[in-house]
């Protein structure tokens, strides 16, 4: 499933055109590249939440990278990325109404994971061969904050959410979310 999605994505860039192509043939030569027991790299699934008129995205603090930024988490044998995308941002927000603005690929990325400890443990540099999604949820849902992942979860225009990130590897991926989203709002 996941890589017939890959095979029929339309890259937007030359960025995701280079990492539509590392993740298919990672896929081809990695059967276990929906885990995380496949050190070098595994499918994870993200999501930028924005509301229904895609003025404001939903960010949370992620207490291991000591950032604000999209939501999502590891795949973990789950090939289905949009089940995977949604039931992460659940988790991390509490929001419980999303509603996926397509069930295709929003954006794809390979994204450089550092190394760090994580529940004690040492997990070693790696790849995440991100696909994501857009997802539309309501701004008055309650927000939950889970401790384990974040520190804090809100809404922010674009451009408040862009300030509040200082992971540079990360802005121009959510750079490239929102011109996205303008190109779809026309």
């Amino acid at each position: 499933m996941l890589k017939k999605q890959l095979q029929e994505y339309i890259p937007f860039n030359e960025q995701e055109a280079f990492d539509r192509q590392a993740m298919l043939m990672f896929i081809d030569r990695n059967p276990d590249y929906l885990l995380r027991s496949n050190s070098i790299a595994h499918v994870t699934s993200s999501s930028i939440v924005v509301n229904p008129s895609m003025d404001r995205i939903l960010f949370a603090y992620h207490n291991l990278y000591q950032s604000w930024g999209w939501l999502g988490g590891h795949n973990d044998g789950d090939e289905d990325c949009l089940r995977v995308a949604i039931k992460e941002t659940t988790e991390e927000t509490g929001v419980t109404k999303l509603k996926p603005y397509s069930n295709d690929i929003f954006m794809i990325e390979t994204i450089m994971v550092p190394n760090h400890i994580k529940k004690g443990k040492h997990v070693s540099d790696h790849l995440h061969l991100n696909i994501t999604y857009l997802l539309i949820a309501d701004e008055k849902e309650t927000l939950v904050i889970n401790h384990e992942e974040n520190s804090n979860v809100a809404w922010f225009t674009f451009e408040e959410a862009l300030q509040k990130v200082t992971e540079p590897h990360m802005i121009p991926i959510y750079k490239k979310a929102l011109k996205k989203i303008e190109k779809l709002l026309g």
